[in-house]
């Protein structure tokens, strides 16, 4: 069979296209072997032709397109690879018509899980033989009664194919044309394409006039109504005259629908899973809980539900572990959202009177009391274990579970039973040989004497992945995506840190240099990643958790993308962000900084920045008192910090050992710690090794920098080094970084992936992540431009997420408490009441006025935390806003208990707030699919 493949694209001077594929004449997906394709000026087509051997026509054709640059380079066109079933005998020709199918554009990312998974989820699809034809109605006409299309026998025949996800679960792809065998336009029935091999539709037809040329376009069809509701925009596709011969299969792989909307946008809400209320929780969300917030997205109009990371925390087996973002395991669910009468009824009726006798207790308070919710959690797990245990031993799903998750699920359960054992998720100070993980299997083997340790462990993650996953499917017949979290850090007293720390800089900690969450940065004393030994292996790691993460969730926001071009690291021995730097970076040698500066000096630059004014500011009346026990000056009055506390880490310590000793110290070591970790900050340069150096971030706000001699000093530092080492110097280097680091990460899976791009962006984020097809953040009181005080929804691009806010901000409510100077102006200038007093509280209309013009944004998405959008409502509100702030960045010893102040049951009935919304929803027009 000789194959003719085909498609427009118009070149410049140095291009050439290439077809790669599977075939030997494809060069075996081998670039430097594909094969080249001819140029026709005329039809601006390029074109090459194969033959595929009968022994090789049995198996489909794999291929793609590629463009070639004469200089060097490549790229390949966007999406799976393509699949050509070849025709039975008789065709002796195949010709295949096809259309480039360019990277980076909007309409990808409808290819993605979330839409075709759930947002356009289709029911059983159309078998391919059974080719339904229908009835295009024109006004006055009389409805056709479907009719059944022959497939085409070996003859002159076409077949249509066409890319279109974005069609209503209710809805298929007609085609009509020009030919009768496509309904003659109005005067007969029109085709009816299958969606076996959704998103891609196909029929094949026999035209009855071949000789002509074939004018055609597709339409939505209504099996209900059995009418066509909409024929795509634009001029009529066009299959030349004469371009099929006897004997021949055409195929025409076409571009996608041409839709008179505009680009499909929707709406979604945002809260933890641990902030859910429900009447069957126990004093936290559960991920049975879902259900019910998604029958209230749908309710709404909303088709997104976001959550924070859900993985297990239990570290220290106290309140510290209600941190989402330091998870004990990146693959392993959280033992809090598991629901206990999903798995079983107690049979102990003492044990079942008393969770009662909790639920009642902890759904009473108006937060989440973590150790005691976790405590009983334990308790009332450990007994359903040991009623459960012989059936969960015996049942066949746990077994293929245990088979599937087998990787990550035997290290987990081996690393909790042992946490436990010894009283700490800190490995190193387990026993020496329990320090690395060995022989896992034996030592959770069922028939071992310790099983009962580690069985529990399995027994838990069991039921949590089973009601999840039941949650998740739940979720997608109903259309709504459940939206992930990825944290950008491991834990570093992690099962991910025990069996694989060569992935990781356990010496090195990573955070956030300073924003407006944090004026001394963030640490989150996660250790950072070794991406080059994830390299060694295609980033098998990467590929596992995100695949892992895929089983649940159709869309994924990636905390922190930033990290993936460049991560702020610190030492060991920081507390604070300050004294952080990019890595990786190019750091500036010693003769640089001279030859810039006009000089160097370690000491003045590098050294601690101390003077006896500058205590005296900051410390009062204590001032004497700190210099005598944490420091010593020499003969010229300069004055360093003792050697037992020259590093913040080494001050943590000291002040913790002194309190514990001497209680009586704690008011006065307490209240002088935070200026000692400022002294601590006060250099302009952090040596990088062998006489390289980075400038410290924002050393500009420094007393070091203020008293340095001379403007000019200061202009040369600021100006020459500062800004172009922050803002210039790594951007074409931080975009190779994000080009080779988030590709694996991108395509592991099929999920619709926008990643947390707030803070210090470098200019070349954006650009990747369109190229990548990944969405980026719009946060309203966090522009990314910073001459721009608010940003405003309707400039964000389409491949975005708007919201008004994130977990780490306070509400819309708490935010206009906040400083009244600045909330008059966001009244006057983003919302255009001009000349007019903002009111004191953010009034219902207020908020609604925010929720719309967030909703009128081009960007894809408009997602709410739930705080704000009950804000509408004056009867549904929390009394006072600033108890529904989930997090606060600046506070390391935050309590992550946040938790809704209503049930789910009473907000699903909440008429007065549910019908306003979903008509909001819906005049925004981001509840339809066309």
């Amino acid at each position: 069979m000789t194959v003719h493949f085909s498609l427009p694209y118009r070149t410049t001077y140095g291009q050439r296209m290439v077809l790669c594929g599977s075939l030997p004449a494809l060069g075996h997906w081998e670039l430097a072997q594909a094969l080249p394709l001819h140029y026709d000026e005329t039809t601006t087509r390029w074109s090459a032709e194969v033959e595929v051997p009968a022994e090789a026509a049995a198996a489909p054709i794999s291929y793609k397109y590629v463009l070639l640059f004469e200089g060097g380079g490549a790229v390949w066109e966007w999406g799976d690879n393509r699949t050509l079933a070849l025709p039975a005998a008789g065709y002796e020709h195949l010709d295949v018509r096809d259309y480039w199918r360019a990277p980076a554009q909007d309409d990808n990312e409808l290819f993605t899980s979330a839409f075709t998974k759930a947002l356009f989820r289709r029911p059983a699809p159309t078998a391919p033989a059974a080719k339904i034809a229908a009835t295009k109605v024109a006004k006055g006409k009389k409805k056709a009664d479907p009719i059944l299309a022959v497939a085409a026998a070996p003859a002159t025949s076409l077949r249509l194919r066409l890319a279109a996800p974005r069609v209503a679960t209710g809805h298929q792809v007609c085609v009509l044309g020009s030919d009768p065998a496509l309904g003659a336009w109005d005067q007969g029935p029109a085709l009816v394409l299958s969606d076996a091999d959704y998103p891609y539709w196909q029929a094949d037809v026999t035209l009855q006039h071949p000789e002509a040329e074939l004018q055609y376009k597709y339409g939505i069809w209504d099996p209900t109504t059995q009418t066509v509701v909409q024929l795509e925009t634009g001029d009529n596709r066009v299959l030349p005259a004469g371009s099929a011969a006897p004997g021949t299969l055409h195929v025409a792989d076409d571009e996608g629908f041409r839709y008179a909307a505009g680009p499909w946008r929707g709406a979604g809400v945002a809260l933890p899973v641990f902030s859910l209320r429900s009447e069957q929780g126990l004093g936290v969300g559960e991920f049975p809980d879902l259900k019910l917030l998604m029958d209230w997205a749908a309710k709404t109009g909303m088709s997104v539900v976001q959550v924070l990371p859900i993985n297990d925390t239990t570290a220290t087996h106290t309140w510290v572990d209600s941190y989402p973002y330091a998870a004990i395991s990146v693959f392993a669910l959280h033992p809090q959202y598991l629901h206990l009468e999903g798995i079983a009824k107690l049979k102990d009726k003492k044990a079942a009177a008393e969770l009662a006798q909790l639920r009642q207790e902890f759904n009473a308070k108006d937060f989440v009391d973590y150790e005691p919710v976790m405590n009983a959690k334990w308790k009332f797990l450990k007994l359903l274990y040991q009623q459960e245990k012989a059936k969960f031993l015996a049942d066949p799903a746990f077994h293929k579970f245990k088979v599937e998750q087998g990787s990550w699920l035997i290290p987990y359960a081996a690393f909790s039973g042992l946490r436990d054992r010894f009283g700490t998720a800190d490995f190193h100070e387990w026993p020496q040989e329990f320090r690395a993980p060995h022989g896992l299997e034996q030592l959770v083997d069922e028939h071992g004497p310790d099983f009962d340790e580690f069985g529990l462990h399995f027994f838990t993650q069991f039921h949590l992945d089973r009601q999840l996953t039941d949650a998740v499917n739940y979720g997608r017949e109903r259309h709504v995506v459940l939206k992930g979290d990825l944290p950008i850090g491991i834990y570093r007293h992690s099962v991910d840190a025990w069996t694989q720390p060569e992935l990781y800089h356990m010496d090195q900690q990573a955070g956030a240099p300073p924003d407006d969450f944090s004026t001394t940065g963030q640490n989150w004393r996660f250790p950072t990643y070794n991406w080059e030994r994830m390299a060694e292996d295609n980033y098998a790691w990467w590929k596992q958790r995100l695949s892992h993460l895929a089983r649940y969730f159709d869309m994924l926001r990636i905390d922190h993308i930033l990290g993936f071009f460049r991560i702020w690291e610190m030492p060991a021995n920081s507390v604070e962000g300050l004294l952080g730097h990019f890595s990786p970076a190019l750091p500036l040698h010693r003769d640089e900084i001279e030859r810039r500066l006009g000089w160097f000096n370690y000491g003045r630059l590098c050294e601690p920045y101390i003077r006896w004014h500058l205590l005296e500011r900051t410390f009062g009346g204590d001032a004497q008192a700190v210099f005598d026990e944490f420091m010593v000056a020499d003969e010229y009055g300069a004055i360093q910090l003792r050697p037992h506390v020259a590093s913040q880490r080494q001050i943590e310590t000291y002040i913790d050992e002194e309190i514990k000793l001497h209680f009586e110290r704690e008011d006065f070591l307490l209240r002088v710690r935070p200026g000692l970790y400022h002294f601590v900050n006060e250099v302009l340069f952090l040596p990088a090794g062998n006489d390289y150096f980075h400038p410290r971030i924002t050393l500009h706000k420094s007393d070091s920098f203020r008293e340095l001699d001379g403007d000019e000093a200061r202009r040369r530092l600021y100006d020459d080094i500062y800004v172009d080492f922050f803002f210039r110097r790594h951007e074409e280097f931080w975009r190779e970084q994000g080009l080779v680091k988030l590709p694996p990460v991108r395509y592991a899976t099929n999920m619709l992936i926008a990643g947390e791009d707030l803070g210090m962006v470098p200019a070349s984020v954006p650009g990747v992540m369109k190229q990548l097809g990944m969405l980026g953040l719009n946060i309203q009181r966090m522009p990314s431009n910073p001459e721009t005080e608010f940003g405003h929804p309707a400039d964000a691009p389409y491949l975005s997420v708007v919201s008004p806010g994130s977990h780490d901000m306070s509400t819309l409510r708490g935010w206009w408490e906040e400083d009244r100077v600045r909330t008059q102006r966001f009244f006057e200038t983003t919302l255009g009441h001009w000349r007019q007093l903002a009111p004191y509280y953010a009034e219902p209309w207020v908020i609604r006025e925010i929720i719309a013009q967030h909703l009128a944004s081009p960007a894809m998405w408009a997602i709410f935390p739930l705080q704000d959008l009950l804000a509408m409502d004056n009867h549904l509100r929390r009394a006072n806003p600033h108890d529904e702030q989930i997090n606060v960045p600046s506070n390391p010893q935050h309590f992550w208990k946040y938790r809704l102040h209503i049930t789910l049951e009473e907000l699903n009935d909440a008429a007065g707030l549910n019908e306003p919304l979903r008509a909001l929803v819906a005049e925004s027009g981001r509840s339809h699919t066309y």
